[in-house]
């Protein structure tokens, strides 16, 4: 096995004390407002000057007037690390906006960046300086101490403890009402120069009725159906939805409905990501070579028909993780183009065949 250094995510849900759930939402408040300080200032500075702050200039900038202005004196409640990483952020989103407009950048045009509101955007800061630790049940970080977490961390925090993995920073984040911690670690991963059962191959095909249908080198066909977790809310969540549009703006009703309608919208997501991961894993254990349609996601997803249905199954997500889960087994996911109008999507045709065949050719060549 060759060991290499990779980053990964490790995400716990947290569960705070009343106490702590406000110093959550102080710090999140901190870093919404260090964006809004930062970009207010940069875009005067470009009036006059016609270039940005750097995320050190705005730092500077703001060490300098948290000191003199009387309406900055609550900055100490929080963690100074907040305000430098969303300097950062904004500095990124600035040149990220750049190369954008200058065509430099892959993916969807990006716009201008925007002020955050409270109630409009994600509430959300990150730490990378300071105490960054787990163990059993529990989290500590900069400012808020330890905290408890709803699953145990022991599999994080034996690696730490070995000295195997080393935490670069942790992002904390609201979604419905729960707070997630996320760390981003730098690990040392054996990967296998071989799969456990090499030759090994399917091609699949993802499909709307069913999630994915293949079929691999002995014959077999293998056929997933998929949760559909849109689908299945899609009455409650409209209902929710009409609940919150009569409700008055600012009152208490609505935020009620809002926190009624965000947690139908978290439980869809958690349902799709874990049949997802659930369905990637077996495949990436059972088969070395994995070949899949190299789908235009983004494309697809224009068809005002079909576009619900798509992002529903998350053919998009599902591919993502079939390429490191194939990788981390020392196996591979092999894209191949194939010609329009070759088969339909979700039936073992002439297009599964394909697959099949040149997923059979790439194990024997390796």
């Amino acid at each position: 096995m060759a060991a290499v250094k990779v980053c990964q995510a490790y995400r716990f849900a947290l569960e705070p004390t009343p106490a702590q759930e406000r110093a959550l939402r102080s710090h999140a408040g901190a870093a919404r407002f260090a964006w809004n300080w930062g970009l207010a200032a940069c875009k005067e500075h470009y009036e006059t000057e016609r270039r940005w702050y750097s995320a050190t200039d705005l730092h500077k900038l703001w060490n300098a007037a948290k000191k003199v202005d009387p309406a900055l004196a609550w900055w100490g409640e929080n963690s100074k690390c907040v305000y430098q990483e969303c300097f950062r952020n904004l500095d990124r989103a600035l040149k990220d906006f750049i190369r954008s407009k200058k065509g430099e950048r892959r993916g969807k045009r990006l716009g201008f960046p925007k002020f955050k509101k409270r109630g409009k955007c994600r509430d959300s800061f990150r730490f990378s300086t300071g105490v960054l630790r787990c163990a059993g049940s529990t989290i500590t970080l900069p400012r808020l101490g330890m905290i408890r977490t709803h699953e145990s961390t022991r599999k994080l925090a034996r690696r730490l403890e070995a000295g195997t993995a080393r935490v670069l920073s942790a992002t904390v984040s609201r979604t419905a009402q729960r707070w997630y911690v996320s760390f981003i670690v730098e690990i040392e991963r054996k990967i296998p120069q071989r799969h456990a059962r090499p030759g090994s191959a399917i091609g699949i095909d993802l499909g709307i009725k069913t999630l994915l249908v293949g079929a691999d080198n002995v014959g077999d066909v293998v056929s997933i159906p998929g949760p559909k977790p849109l689908r299945v809310e899609l009455r409650r969540l409209r209902r929710a939805s009409r609940t919150h549009s009569r409700r008055k703006p600012g009152g208490a009703n609505r935020r009620k409905s809002a926190a009624r309608l965000a947690r139908i919208h978290a439980r869809v997501a958690n349902v799709r990501a874990d049949a997802l991961h659930k369905v990637t894993t077996g495949l990436a254990a059972q088969y070395e070579t994995i070949v899949a349609e190299d789908l235009f996601v983004a494309g697809m997803t224009r068809q005002r028909r079909l576009a619900c249905s798509i992002s529903d199954q998350g053919f998009g997500i599902a591919l993502r993780m079939l390429a490191y889960k194939a990788e981390r087994r020392g196996g591979q996911l092999a894209a191949l183009n194939q010609e329009p109008g070759t088969a339909s999507v979700g039936q073992t045709g002439t297009a599964t065949r394909q697959l099949v065949a040149a997923g059979k050719a790439l194990a024997h060549a390796r």
